[in-house]
């Protein structure tokens, strides 16, 4: 990663990052493409527009951004001090995940808020992504920015019709409420082996294993958190009927991002 400021912007030459397959693949719903490859969305309600100017060598442009901002904020929202490359070179021992290390090239995974991965989350089940960015849209909107779990405390499923969320407002509000009353500590969570943080999340309603590897993985950083959707599922009984592949091992989530971004996107089979 190397950088300099130009003006008020940030210059960034990061290879291994693609903006269409991090920012739209599904990890995330504040994020709008704007132009051919730049984006506008926000974390933890700090707006950013971001786009990438020389697609070959891995040049980026982020706009209005201080190096400090940068440092603090976007660095590690956007994993760049993971090395992608090694990471994809021991998955790639792997035939199939070699092939979906090569189409999926520029994913990276994007470490966002706890408590905004979860409710995010929630809403994503039995859902499609243009619907889920609707539903956050609306939330936002109401809230003037994503709201936290304290400033959504007293919500009921009928309150939150606006949304038009259908049955995930009861989720949302039994989230909101175990999160109130310290039942559900996230931040404990976090410091927990991977196995008891999924338990943990799983005492909400409406969350199961698939949702809380997603807040695992996105939203606390585990990265061997491993969900799985009915296309991972596909690309397990097919290619991974006896489990996944050893050089995967303490970062499945990143491998399960590859696989999932090839299997519902590609152009052809592994």
């Amino acid at each position: 990663m190397d950088l300099y400021a130009k003006g008020n912007d940030i210059i960034l030459h990061q290879p291994d990052f693609d903006l269409d397959q991090t920012l739209d693949c599904g990890q995330a719903f504040r994020w709008v493409k704007t132009g051919g490859d730049e984006y506008t969305g926000a974390f933890l309600n700090i707006p950013l527009r971001i786009s990438c100017v020389d697609k070959t060598d891995g040049v980026f442009r982020l706009y209005d951004v201080t190096e400090q901002e940068f440092e603090t904020v976007w660095a590690d929202y956007f994993d760049l001090n993971t090395d992608y490359a090694e990471l994809k070179r021991r998955f790639s021992q792997d035939e199939t995940l070699s092939k979906a290390c090569e189409y999926a090239w520029g994913i990276r995974i994007l470490k966002q808020d706890a408590w905004e991965a979860l409710s995010s989350f929630i809403i994503s089940q039995n859902n499609n992504i243009p619907r889920i960015k609707g539903i956050i849209g609306r939330l936002c909107d109401r809230f003037g920015g994503y709201p936290t779990a304290e400033q959504m405390y007293g919500q009921t499923a009928e309150a939150l019709e606006y949304l038009r969320s259908g049955f995930r407002a009861k989720y949302i509000v039994d989230a909101i409420e175990k999160i109130q009353s310290g039942e559900i500590d996230l931040e404990r969570i976090k410091t927990l082996p991977t196995d008891a943080a999924r338990d943990e999340l799983m005492k909400i309603k409406g969350v199961g294993p698939k949702v809380a590897d997603c807040t695992l993985l996105f939203g606390m950083y585990k990265v061997d958190a491993f969900p799985k959707d009915v296309w991972v599922k596909r690309v397990l009984e097919r290619w991974y009927p006896n489990g996944l592949p050893e050089e995967v091992k303490g970062s499945e989530g990143i491998a399960q991002q590859y696989l999932f971004h090839y299997i519902r996107t590609g152009k052809g089979e592994f």
